[in-house]
């Protein structure tokens, strides 16, 4: 269940995405045993998918994945069907909820519509987040996603291009963290690599299931 537990933060979210919907923003908390201190709270919107106008350009975004090696995500993504998001592994709930939907979602996909889709996820957490950490933890979540870490500095500059807050990791005094991050996964079309949609955490497995074939044919959601 994505209920409140406490120290629940709700924010504004960025201007963009904003614009296309009442959308909100998740402060979530992982204690030093990773158990669940806070959850998203969650918008009234429906799971399908919300139209982003004007679309949005792809960042300038290179990150490390989790091979070590450089991943510039316009370059490696150019023409492809994308769904990215911007979470992190240590959260109790929400972010493992949103990846094993997508990942379920994939598993029933032809084999060719797996191959064709990118799912990426890029930490928020990135001092916590190392390569190897996202190595062990993406497998759990689904088959061939791609996870990225880096420099906090550029993880927020590309979320911010994108409408996405992040803010910077706080060690509260009782030993557990704050990471607060939109809970929303955007969809970039193989035609123009541009997202022209974005999904909220109330988007579940059939809404996934259902729009990655149309997504990767860069079709109307």
């Amino acid at each position: 269940m994505r209920t409140p537990n406490h120290r629940d933060r709700t924010v504004a979210l960025a201007a963009a995405l904003a614009a296309a919907a009442a959308l909100t923003l998740t402060a979530c908390g992982g204690s030093t045993d990773d158990k669940p201190v806070a959850s998203v709270s969650a918008s009234a919107t429906s799971g399908g998918a919300l139209p982003l106008t004007p679309p949005m350009t792809k960042p300038n975004l290179v990150l490390t994945d989790t091979h070590g090696q450089k991943f510039d995500f316009a370059k490696e993504t150019a023409g492809k069907p994308v769904l990215l998001y911007f979470g992190y592994t240590h959260c109790p709930d929400v972010c493992p909820l949103i990846m094993s939907d997508i990942g379920n979602a994939k598993r029933k996909l032809p084999k060719d519509e797996q191959d064709k889709i990118q799912v990426i996820f890029v930490t928020t957490d990135p001092d916590r987040d190392t390569p190897q950490r996202l190595a062990s933890w993406l497998p759990g979540q689904g088959q061939g996603f791609i996870g990225l870490t880096g420099s906090f500095d550029a993880i927020q500059a590309g979320a911010k291009s994108l409408g996405i807050t992040v803010e910077k990791p706080v060690r509260q005094q009782d030993g557990s963290y704050t990471v607060t991050h939109s809970a929303e996964v955007l969809a970039f079309s193989p035609k123009d690599d541009k997202a022209h949609y974005a999904y909220t955490d109330s988007a579940d497995s059939a809404t996934y299931q259902r729009d990655i074939p149309k997504l990767i044919k860069g079709e109307d959601l």
